[in-house]
């Protein structure tokens, strides 16, 4: 028996309404995404889903999600951890950019490959640009090297999986219940693993802002992906980071996100 895990993508952000590339760049939620996030509080409820603990990261479009959920479901003393490494995909030079114009300049093939290919990120920021994480006072403590001046979705993967093996999986291990409240692409990068997405199959799949739950959309799997799913040349393996032998995981889907939950033995 394990605890159950919910992933919930942040609302509506102010740059995703002036469509310009976030990546690390601190914008707060449009007063759409406020609403998104208190549906999804809602939504939780109606679901029946009491989480016990809850992480986010370090951006406040994610926390404020979050404190908008806790506050519609009246569970404000939560435990919450935030970290850098549940950050949204670093977009490098990108970020600030309006994403129309970046097609007109460099065509819509390669802003699709810097947005949608799982190993290839787009130009970095220089180490003397203002918008490198280096000089943000909240990553002051971290080890310059780890910051990115630029990330591809694997980049996110690789940063993303040791927060989730040390601290994520130890939560669901005591059977408690774990709320997630991140970015689109660190979420991405957790179903991937999850779920062993092959490449393609996760450049395909997206996460919309906000959170819906449809239990009528239950999709179960296990550790072995569905044969529909198997990459070519794909062999049973243990996957680091993966569900327990043996655990089943519920998925329910719907347009706005996505929701995953252990199924109890």
């Amino acid at each position: 028996m394990s605890g159950r895990l919910i992933l919930v993508r942040h609302g509506q952000s102010t740059w995703n309404v002036e469509n310009l590339f976030t990546g690390w760049h601190d914008v707060d939620l449009s007063e759409l995404g406020r609403q998104e996030a208190v549906l999804a509080g809602r939504e939780l409820q109606r679901a029946g889903l009491d989480p016990q603990v809850a992480f986010t990261s370090v951006l406040k479009r994610a926390i404020r999600t979050l404190w908008l959920i806790l506050d519609t479901t009246e569970r404000m003393w939560l435990p919450v951890e935030r970290s850098w490494r549940l950050n949204e995909r670093h977009y490098g030079a990108l970020e600030g950019l309006n994403k129309a114009q970046t097609v007109e300049k460099h065509g819509e093939a390669q802003v699709k490959i810097w947005r949608r290919s799982y190993d290839v990120p787009p130009p970095p920021l220089g180490l003397d640009d203002p918008r490198h994480p280096r000089f943000d006072r909240r990553y002051a403590d971290l080890d310059p090297k780890l910051l990115p001046a630029a990330e591809s979705l694997k980049d996110t993967l690789a940063r993303v999986l040791p927060f989730w093996e040390t601290r994520i999986v130890s939560e669901l291990r005591a059977e408690k219940d774990v709320l997630v409240v991140a970015h689109g692409n660190s979420l991405r990068a957790l179903v991937k693993m999850l779920d062993l997405m092959s490449e393609s199959d996760i450049v395909e799949f997206n996460i919309r802002p906000g959170f819906r739950c449809s239990t009528s959309s239950t999709h179960r799997y296990s550790r072995e992906p569905p044969i529909s799913r198997r990459p070519r040349g794909y062999r049973r393996r243990t996957r680091r980071g993966s569900p327990p032998d043996g655990e089943e995981v519920r998925l329910a889907r719907s347009p706005g996100g996505l929701i995953k939950c252990p199924v109890r033995s």
